[in-house]
């Protein structure tokens, strides 16, 4: 299947989001662009948008509809660095692409938040783990959480691209992100209801096209 099938699909399945279809497709090409160059995807977000956030990174990380197999020349690598164990990872490990969700790393953020100022976690690690090339997408339901917001200023300083995934009228997500997808709600749960399609649709055309 071509990338686009998969959001023309999402479009025929959840007609409310075809005014956001541009975004959805910007925010794609932002993605494509990141990963062809080897950058990596950085998420953020609180509650809801955090388990979102870990979503992702485990539909990227590893296969989600493709098993997306190594090479053989890896796997003749794999068996060459360990011939009791190579072949057994030849077979299980599975392509990925590169992301991290900000959200997983309680030691961490929970030492910034006692030693310097909670709200700036999310910003300490994109400074520590971004780059220019990288992405940060931001996810908040209002696109206003002020932890996501000092993460997309220091996720600009850096050169990054930035994507905002949120609801109502975008809020200041909307007007800080290079691309923001507003779905077309604005209550809490029936927002996050369509974050998941337009995540799940991002991550099928992406294993699409590298895998």
């Amino acid at each position: 299947m071509e990338p686009m099938n998969y959001l023309d699909e999402l479009i025929q399945r959840y007609p409310s989001l075809s005014s956001v279809k541009n975004e959805i497709l910007k925010s794609y090409t932002i993605l494509e662009e990141c990963y062809k160059n080897g950058g990596k995807l950085l998420i953020a977000g609180n509650g809801g948008s955090c388990a979102d956030a870990e979503h992702i990174v485990g539909e990227l990380m590893k296969g989600f509809v493709k098993r997306r197999q190594v090479s053989e020349a890896f796997a003749d690598r794999l068996i060459q660095a360990d011939p009791q164990r190579g072949k057994e990872l030849a077979e299980k490990l599975q392509g990925g692409l590169p992301a991290i969700a900000l959200t997983g790393h309680s030691a961490l953020s929970t030492a910034y938040a006692n030693d310097v100022d909670g709200d700036l976690a999310f910003a300490q690690q994109t400074y520590g783990y971004g780059k220019k090339g990288d992405v940060l997408l931001g996810i908040s339901t209002s696109g206003n959480s002020k932890n996501v917001m000092y993460a997309m200023a220091a996720a600009k300083a850096l050169g990054m691209k930035t994507i905002g995934l949120t609801g109502k009228d975008g809020g200041q997500l909307k007007e800080s992100a290079d691309v923001s997808v507003v779905v077309p709600e604005t209550e809490t749960f029936k927002i996050q209801e369509l974050h998941l399609p337009v995540y799940h649709a991002l991550c099928l055309m992406l294993e699409e096209r590298f895998f």
